[in-house]
């Protein structure tokens, strides 16, 4: 198995030297040609995808391999799975219906989704049964009746959206319930309004150039930057990588604080603190009470840009609501790290210029709320926000954050969601518009039930059909069993995807769509950086009956009779073409870039940009720290909110009004003596969450033709297990199997379970069937983390492991359904 990328082991390539020597601010640079023709009649056609910009070899008329942009930092591994996708066994061919749902109408037999009894049927034939549904619910129901839920990562560029695609049809039919924010934040975006005044995790961070001059101390917080900053919305250019390599060279100390030793860790050479899972706000509030208690916070930063610090001050003295003084000692017996590591880190963090890094897996707990509260916090005693290379960074995981940004402009989406056109009147009975994304098993046990979501409080909606595109709700919702049990709520399940993932075996209706590689786009390089536009070509026509998501949608767009208000007469080149005069439009206006005409663009395939010398070393924060009244943060009371009256007014016991420790519904420290292993299901090393699974891929990675399952070398020896065995993972939601990997680079009492395996049950009729594959997702529970965000809370999961003895089920959720 080959576990990870090492960053010692990647090849810069020699083009990236070519950044060094670029023109003055604001020139654009030559492209390379976008198709080139070989004598043979092959072709190379410059495009890209979630895993970096590449190009595509077509012989006769087929996909055949690809390889990166020459310019791409640090080349995905996972990269030649975005060619075989299109032709792997798990792709979805046809139109195909269920056969008890074709035969039978809504609602039948719902018990037998997932057994993959489906029957192929034209194009026609499909798109009426859809529009048939929607008309239907419209008319006898209401637009709450329908739950357009979709949500996921979807395929590359800007045209392609599948889900503003369906937002729009549902919204010019009537409306319909939609869902609000995410699984990998929600937590995140729901507290840090109310402490900074925005998400803070989105959008530009401190550069990577004012760390790597300035830092002379950066602590990773369950943060791990080598695997996450592989993917990206836009096309990564995987600065993140060299940006390491800078750091190494400069000679900053590191401190990763995980559960794990990562790769990156272990890179720079960094100390690896193994903390408890689940008591990394404890270990932060220990933390606080010695800057506290020693004097050693910034006490001027404290008066001039923070509010409420009095009343945090007497929770960490014991004065607080709970009574308990949050002393190292105290977070020691939580955390597992020691009171007098605890001592230092306060002040190692005060007497260096430091960088605190916080990742997103300590928040997608119970009450994940308080960690990047706690995390804030803490990085205001400490006093250096604002500062170059100092204060903190909640997002330098995901999209090259620290890159700095050419003066380009950002593509916006090629087609909006448009506005609801609602044909009844929305009772307040029939429930919310919109629910939390995290709730939807809530929704389906609870139609009419009331819940509480950021201060307000909602009813569930009685919804009856769900259509689903650009996602995979099997693999991103947690506690599968339940959330099955749960879906056969619906009447009617449409699934549009160009892969048989469990969604789709799952569904009533399934329709084949086209991959980013059979369609025509437009995308960056560098969701920050800007660094390039690229012109998507579509590499090839759809393979058997798939088409466009557009295509699909603008059929169905006709059946309802909104086909010209949905298309506006355009084509998805047309749109293209929009997306790109919209951008030269701005650059020219604000003369920051001389963009060609569009033809000239597309025929070249690439632009690049220069990134300008002012932006190299830009500090997020640096003008509300210079000048906190003439910069104030848009919180209530324009400071940083270390306690807030708006949450305390809420009156959530389970969300307090400043950062507080709340013990989590299960963790190591509790009393399930039965599951006494934490499941840390981590983002995968090389998938894109589920994407890619049903590739070859699985070949870099798979254990025993399973997911791996990482288990310290004491508690695999205390079970008997090896390396290479199969295992069962359990607890009392679920159960899976998974192939092991014996490592010391986990902490005893964790098990390591990637997420995104593709879902594979081995009997359907079976409420806590075994997940034949290793879908980390059967083990976790689905609790929202507190009133206040309703986020998911997958990473509060305690588990066994036992060595697997039983005749090995094979694998068959790759494998194309009958009469597919």
């Amino acid at each position: 198995m080959d576990a990870s990328y090492s960053l010692s082991r990647r090849r810069f390539l020699t083009a990236t030297s070519s950044l060094s020597v670029l023109a003055a601010a604001g020139a654009v640079l030559p492209g390379g040609i976008g198709r080139a023709l070989a004598a043979d009649g092959t072709k190379e056609i410059l495009t890209g995808s979630h895993w970096g910009a590449f190009y595509a070899k077509v012989e006769n008329g087929r996909f055949a391999s690809l390889r990166p942009w020459e310019k791409d930092y640090h080349p995905n591994k996972a990269l030649d799975g975005v060619q075989d996708v299109v032709y792997s066994s798990s792709r979805i061919r046809y139109p195909m219906v269920r056969r008890a749902y074709l035969e039978k109408g809504p609602g039948a037999e719902r018990d037998s989704r997932g057994g993959g009894d489906f029957v192929r049927v034209s194009w026609d034939k499909a798109l009426d049964l859809v529009a048939a549904e929607l008309k239907r619910l419209q008319e006898q129901e209401g637009p709450w009746s329908v739950y357009a839920g979709s949500y996921g990562w979807r395929s590359s560029g800007e045209i392609g959206n599948p889900q503003i695609m369906l937002t729009r049809l549902m919204n010019l039919n009537g409306g319909a319930v939609y869902s609000s924010s995410n699984y990998s934040k929600a937590a995140l975006e729901g507290i840090m309004p109310y402490v900074v005044g925005s998400i803070d995790a989105a959008g530009p961070q401190t550069t990577y150039q004012s760390v790597v001059e300035n830092t002379k101390l950066i602590v990773f917080w369950g943060s791990d930057p080598f695997k996450t900053n592989q993917i990206a919305f836009a096309l990564p250019d995987h600065e993140e990588y060299k940006w390491f390599e800078d750091m190494k060279k400069a000679g900053i100390k590191a401190i990763f604080i995980d559960p794990i030793n990562l790769e990156a860790c272990k890179y720079l050479g960094a100390e690896w603190l193994a903390v408890r899972p689940g008591s990394d706000v404890a270990l932060a509030l220990g933390i606080c009470h010695v800057l506290l208690t020693e004097k050693l916070y910034d006490a001027e930063f404290i008066e001039n840009c923070t509010y409420g610090f009095d009343k945090f001050a007497d929770y960490l003295l014991g004065k607080g609501w709970d009574k308990v003084e949050k002393t190292p000692e105290w977070a020691a017996g939580l955390s597992e790290i020691p009171a007098d590591i605890i001592r230092r880190l306060a002040h190692q963090f005060v007497e260096n210029r430091t960088m605190l890094v916080s990742g997103w897996s300590c928040q997608r707990q119970h009450h994940g709320e308080q960690w990047p509260w706690a995390f804030v916090t803490l990085a205001s005693m400490v006093g250096q926000v604002g500062l170059p290379g100092g204060g903190f960074c909640q997002n330098y995981h995901l999209y090259s954050q620290g890159s700095p940004s050419s003066a380009a402009p950002a593509l916006a989406p090629g087609m909006s969601g448009g506005t609801r056109k609602e044909k009844k009147p929305w009772p307040a009975e029939k429930g919310a518009k919109v629910i939390p994304v995290a709730r939807i098993v809530d929704m389906l046990e609870g139609p009419g039930k009331p819940y509480e979501h950021n201060g307000s409080k909602h009813l569930y909606p009685d919804v009856k059909l769900t259509y689903w595109v650009g996602g995979n709700p099997f693999h991103h919702h947690q506690d599968r069993n339940r959330m099955r049990k749960a879906w056969r709520k619906f009447e009617t399940v449409i699934v549009q995807d160009f892969q048989w993932t469990a969604s789709a075996r799952f569904a009533d209706i399934v329709l084949p769509a086209a991959t980013t590689a059979e369609r025509d786009d437009i995308e960056m390089i560098g969701t920050i950086s800007k660094r390039a536009y690229v012109a998507m070509k579509k590499v090839i026509e759809p393979v058997f009956e798939a088409k466009s998501d557009y295509e699909i949608f603008s059929l169905l767009a006709a059946r309802l009779g909104v086909a010209q208000e949905f298309t506006e007469g355009k084509s998805e080149l047309d749109m293209v073409r929009d997306v790109y005069a919209t951008a030269k439009k701005t650059a020219d206006a604000k003369k920051s870039v001389a963009l060609p005409s569009f033809e000239e663009f597309w025929e070249k395939g690439i632009i690049e940009f220069e990134i300008p010398e002012k932006n190299r070393r830009w500090v997020k924060y640096a003008d509300f720290r210079e000048d906190p009244v003439m910069n104030m943060l848009p919180t209530g009371t324009g400071k940083i909110e270390i306690y807030s009256k708006p949450i305390e007014k809420m009156g959530y016991d389970d969300c307090p009004p400043h950062a507080s420790w709340l013990e989590p519904a299960e963790w190591l420290g509790g009393k399930d003596k039965a599951h006494p292993l934490h499941l840390n299901s981590n983002h995968p090393t090389h998938r894109m969450h589920s994407q890619l699974n049903g590739t070859k891929v699985r070949e870099i990675y798979e254990v025993a033709g399973r997911e791996p399952c990482m288990i310290n070398s004491k508690d695999a020896e205390a079970r008997g297990i090896k390396s290479g065995d199969v295992v069962r993972v359990f607890n009392g939601r679920g159960q899976c199997l998974a192939g092991a990997v014996v490592s010391d680079d986990i902490r005893p009492g964790v098990v390591q379970l990637q997420e995104g395996a593709w879902y594979d049950p081995a009997d359907i009729a079976d409420a806590n069937t075994l997940c034949k594959h290793g879908d980390a997702n059967v083990l976790t529970p689905d609790i929202g983390t507190s009133r206040l965000a309703q986020a998911t809370s997958a990473h509060t999961c305690l588990v066994e492991v036992e060595k697997y003895t039983g005749p090995l089920p094979a694998v068959t959720v790759f494998d194309t359904p009958a009469n597919a």
